[in-house]
């Protein structure tokens, strides 16, 4: 039996409506509470609640942290407080502009509260320890002032790779001169490199020096603080824990960084936010090269190659899902965000949408930092969101691939706009909304449908256009609903849809007279695709299972497979299909099927007579017979190479009565 709900609305300051019997229905809420300042004149409203035995949903995202706080007062007073969350309707939906259609608006406001109560996924952490071991690399006067912040919660070494003046030696960290290589790791974990590493040495009276160079040096630290002032020493440093580059563009760089680096000690808990199916994995088969696109496109390098499968190194990972977006196997699914949860958000809240409007909404995915950030600001200071508009947010979009967008256009969106922090976020958004548009172009709908898009078009009206007008099932995996929803866009596609380049769907085509059909790409397929017909030599090909790794094409020994990007819509791409095959040749002394009989001709005619072992002999008809024939006339014909001797003849009993 499930808890009751209450259910508390704020207008704020009567700034915006709201309609209390429709949110309280999506919220399935036993009761509703409509105030004006919850969070000033009417908190008492809320208290009462929380002291009460329902859970609340307070519907103000913006005040979380104050009635958290008045949570905790309320379970001190009474030592009860019922369960507590928030959501925000007021920047998302209740904010917008004059002109905005109230019916709309109140439409999105059911929406967003009816994906709230959608059970969230749980991701699994795990513990990172960190000892405060610091390693400091820079000039020196910036590395010996880093290590006076930071020395007294750290236990330091500086490295310095300047000519700078021998600092005197010091009992609250070490010095030492070198020029960092090569870095690798998180907090907790780095594996430092450097050549030319010279220690302080301390001893003696006068004036300091360094031992002597050693030509390369490892070190190991918990954190790793880079004052050299050129390029980071990691790819998105800033999703790097435990990594503080200073950037020499900005002042108070050190104060900043010595503030948080501090705090860089204990054991902390790091969100394992991937899960890894390595049987699924196309990456390699006997090391024959296969997928790459996660490591294409992993922007920490966290992901590496590790044989016939990719590995994933949990403490860097930042989480940020590009991986999931563009693996065609599922072999990595993200915890925080499974795609069959983001399915369920965005059918959830276009299906309430459509009930309270009959019309088709358009759907925004942003990030919950800066993107939200843009939202917030709109809304406040401008129009705020298009009345039709309802926001997804996503800790980041990287996490949005084709999969993502042709589900919601399966949901009955009716454009689907991603709205990029930075151009970083674009450039790696970029291969995936292209893929989209051609799926798009391919149905015969505008590509504009999908985009990336600046903050200030999200006042924008949207293009009614093509709109989807009945929503699919949105059942199964990413390519399962991608080709659902793309079947259902198409008026009528006669012809597979041409993909860029890289896509994970198209076929396989074999150049026949190259093909010998030894049935290598067969054997090391990984998906299934490539299969063979179990009585005659035959390539047969399932073009829906083809995710275009390419392990065929670099397997093929005779060069004859090429892949083509596509995707084909029609029934037969489900089944399996003859790319290449020939009749079996016959064996000459019993007529059974084995081989190909335009190889085992091509082989005949190579070697008979041109080899001393095929000429003037009857060698030759040994390559025309099946296994069972070639051993039975290599060892008992007349001439045959591994004859023995001939068998003595039986004796019995009889034999010796004779004698």
């Amino acid at each position: 039996m499930s808890q009751k709900k209450s259910l508390l609305l704020c207008t704020c300051d009567k700034s915006q409506t709201f309609n209390s019997e429709v949110l309280q229905a999506v919220a399935g809420a036993e009761q509703v509470v409509a105030v004006d300042q919850l969070c000033g004149k009417d908190m008492k409203t809320a208290a009462e609640h929380l002291g009460a035995r329902n859970d609340v949903l307070i519907a103000c995202g913006q005040q979380a942290a104050l009635f958290e706080r008045l949570a905790e007062d309320v379970h001190a007073e009474i030592q009860h407080v019922a369960p507590l969350s928030t959501i925000d309707i007021r920047d998302r939906a209740g904010w917008s502009s004059a002109n905005a259609n109230p019916k709309r608006l109140e439409a999105k406001q059911a929406a967003l509260v009816a994906a709230a109560q959608l059970p969230g996924p749980s991701a699994p952490a795990k513990t990172i320890q960190s000892n405060g071991v610091c390693c400091i690399v820079g000039p020196t006067e910036q590395a010996v002032r880093m290590a006076g912040l930071v020395q007294d919660e750290l236990g330091v070494t500086c490295v310095v790779n300047d000519a700078g003046p021998i600092q005197l030696p010091s009992a609250a960290y070490d010095v030492a001169k070198g020029q960092l290589t090569s870095a690798y790791g998180a907090l907790g974990n780095f594996k430092l490199e450097f050549a030319g590493l010279q220690t302080l040495h301390p001893a003696g009276r006068g004036e300091l020096g360094y031992s002597p160079a050693q030509a390369t040096a490892r070190s190991e630290c918990d954190v790793f603080i880079d004052l050299r002032g050129g390029a980071p020493a990691f790819p998105s440093h800033e999703k790097r824990n435990g990594y503080f580059w200073a950037d020499p563009a900005k002042t108070g760089e050190l104060e900043r960084i010595a503030l948080t680096a501090r705090e860089m000690v204990g054991e902390f808990e790091k969100t394992v936010y991937f899960r890894l199916e390595e049987s699924l994995c196309a990456h390699s088969r006997a090391n024959k090269p296969g997928c790459t696109r996660c490591l294409d496109v992993c922007p920490t390098e966290a992901i590496f190659s590790a044989g016939d499968h990719i590995q994933i190194d949990s403490d860097i990972c930042a989480g940020c899902g590009s991986c999931a977006a563009v693996c065609p196997t599922s072999a990595v699914t993200m915890n925080e965000t499974p795609y069959e949860a983001l399915v369920k958000v965005m059918d959830v809240m276009a299906k309430t949408y459509r009930e309270h409007t009959h019309e088709s909404p358009r759907l925004v995915f942003h990030t919950l930092n800066a993107g939200a950030e843009a939202i917030t600001y709109l809304a406040r200071y401008d129009d705020g969101l298009a009345d039709d508009l309802i926001p997804l947010g996503l800790e980041h979009v990287d996490r949005i691939g084709h999969a993502e967008i042709m589900a919601a256009f399966g949901a009955g969106y009716a454009e689907v706009l991603i709205l990029a922090d930075n151009e970083l976020d674009k450039r790696a958004l970029a291969a995936e909304v292209e893929l989209a548009q051609a799926m798009l172009k391919g149905t015969h709908n505008s590509p504009s449908r999908v985009r990336v898009i600046d903050a200030i078009e999200l006042s924008a009206p949207g293009d009614n256009a093509g709109r989807v007008s009945e929503p699919v099932l949105l059942v199964g995996g990413r390519r399962d609903i991608t080709r659902v929803t793309a079947t259902a866009m198409a008026d009528k596609v006669d012809e597979p849809i041409p993909l860029p380049k890289g896509a994970p769907y198209g076929a396989v085509e074999i150049d026949s007279d190259k093909c010998t059909l030894c049935l290598a790409c067969v054997s090391l397929c990984p998906t299934g695709a490539l299969g063979d017909h179990p009585d005659r030599p035959e390539v047969q090909f399932t073009e829906n299972a083809c995710v275009q790794c390419g392990i065929c094409e670099s397997t093929c020994p005779e060069t004859a497979i090429t892949l083509k990007p596509q995707l084909d819509l029609s029934k037969a791409a489900l089944s399996a299909r003859a790319l290449h095959a020939e009749e079996p040749f016959e064996c000459i002394q019993c007529g059974k099927p084995f081989g190909v009989a335009s190889t085992i001709n091509r082989i005949v005619a190579k070697l008979e007579n041109q080899h001393w072992m095929y000429t003037k002999s009857d060698n030759v008809q040994l390559i025309k017979m099946c296994d069972d024939c070639r051993v039975k006339a290599q060892f008992h014909g007349d001439s045959a190479p591994m004859a023995g001797a001939a068998r003595p003849k039986v004796r019995t009993s009889d034999d010796y009565r004779d004698n």
